[in-house]
C-alpha cells in the first residue's frame, strides 16, 4: 500500500507554490492553467469509459440497476450525477442511486470519519437490495477509500459489476474492480484538495458514463432529450420545443401534440407515423424505448438531424 504523502492527489503543484503571494488576477490564471490540463486528463481514458458505458448498458438492459458509491466530493458528485437522472432522462428514481458514507447528512455536512469504515458500505448495498445484475461505481480519487473498497468488496462478491473511478495511479480501487477509469489531472492548485482537479475529472467522467448510458438506451434522438419529463415550465417548454423540431411542426402544434401524447416520444410517433397513442406507446414499448428504431429509421438520420 502506498503511503498517502506518495499519492498523486497530495504530491505538491509547483506551478502554485507560491500562490498565496500572487495578486488575485494571477492566482486564478493558475488555478485556470491547471484546470485547462483536465479535459486531456479524462481523454486519455476514453477507451476505458467506453467499456464501461456498454457494460452498464449490458446490465440495465439485463435488469439491472447503476450505483455509484463515494465519500466526501466523490460521494457527493455521484449523488448529484445520480439525482439529475430522473429529471434529465426520465428515468425511474431507482435505475440510479447514489450511496456517500455518511448518509444524506454528509452532502451538507462534512462526516471525515466514515469513510473509513467498509463495513457500512456493505450495510448500505445490503439495504438497497444491491444484486448481482447491477452495476457498481466506485469513485475515490485516492483511490484507496475504505468505504468504496469495502463497497467493491461486497459488488465482487455478489458477482455484480465493478467500475472504478479514481485519479491516483495504481490505486487499490482500481486493481480491485473489472473496469478501471483513472484520469490523472496531477497534483492539486491546494495540495490535497481533491475538490478541484480531482473533483473536476470526477464530474467529467460521470457525465460521460451517465449520459452515454442514457444515449444508447434510447433517451436522446441526435443530440435531443426526447425522454425529457416535463414537470415544470422550463421542462414543458423545452418538450414543446423538441417535438415541433423533431415533427416539424409549430410550436403551438408541438403543444397540442404534447397534450395528446402525454411524453415527447410518444407525440413524435404519432405525428410523423399517423398513429393513434396507443399504437405509438405500443410500437415505443417493442422498441424497448428508442425513437429512431421506433420510427424505422437509420443512423444516417441523426446526421441529417445535426445539419439542419
Amino acid at each position: 500500500m502506498a503511503m498517502r504523502h506518495d499519492l498523486l492527489t497530495e504530491t505538491p503543484n509547483p506551478a502554485s507554490a507560491g500562490i498565496d503571494a500572487l495578486s488575485t488576477t494571477e492566482m486564478l490564471q493558475v488555478i485556470n492553467a491547471a484546470d485547462q490540463e483536465i479535459a486531456t486528463a479524462v481523454g486519455r481514458e476514453i477507451p476505458n469509459i467506453a467499456v464501461a458505458v456498454d457494460a452498464i448498458v449490458e446490465r440495465l438492459n439485463g435488469g439491472g440497476r447503476l450505483f455509484y458509491i463515494g465519500a466526501g466530493t466523490s460521494g457527493r458528485l455521484g449523488v448529484l450525477d445520480a439525482s439529475e437522472c430522473p429529471p434529465t432522462f426520465n428515468t425511474p428514481p431507482d435505475l440510479v442511486q447514489a450511496l456517500i458514507a455518511g448518509g444524506d447528512t454528509a452532502l451538507r455536512y462534512s462526516i471525515e470519519k466514515a469513510e473509513d469504515d467498509p463495513e457500512q458500505a456493505k450495510r448500505d448495498l445490503r439495504e438497497r437490495s444491491f444484486q448481482n445484475a447491477d452495476a457498481l461505481v466506485g469513485i475515490a480519487a485516492s483511490g484507496r477509500t475504505p468505504y468504496v473498497l469495502g463497497g467493491i468488496e461486497y459488488a465482487r462478491t455478489i458477482g455484480a459489476l465493478t467500475i472504478g473511478l479514481s485519479c491516483t495511479p495504481n490505486s487499490e480501487l482500481a486493481q480491485a474492480v473489472d473496469i478501471a477509469i483513472t484520469p490523472l489531472p496531477g497534483p492539486e492548485i491546494v495540495t490535497g484538495s481533491t475538490r478541484m482537479r480531482a473533483g473536476t475529472a470526477t464530474k467529467l467522467v460521470l457525465n460521460m458514463l451517465s449520459t452515454g448510458v442514457m444515449i444508447h438506451m434510447g433517451h436522446v434522438y441526435g443530440n435531443l432529450m426526447v425522454n425529457v419529463q416535463p414537470t415544470n415550465d422550463k421542462l414543458q417548454d423545452r418538450a414543446r420545443r423538441i417535438i415541433a423540431r423533431i415533427a416539424g411542426v409549430s410550436y403551438d402544434e408541438a403543444s397540442q401534440l404534447l397534450k395528446k401524447a402525454g411524453s415527447v416520444r410518444t407525440a413524435i410517433m404519432m405525428h410523423k407515423r399517423k398513429l393513434s397513442r396507443a399504437e405509438a406507446e405500443a410500437r415505443l414499448a417493442a422498441a424497448k424505448g428508442r425513437l429512431r428504431i421506433a420510427l424505422g429509421e437509420s443512423a444516417e438520420k441523426g446526421t441529417a438531424l445535426r445539419t439542419k
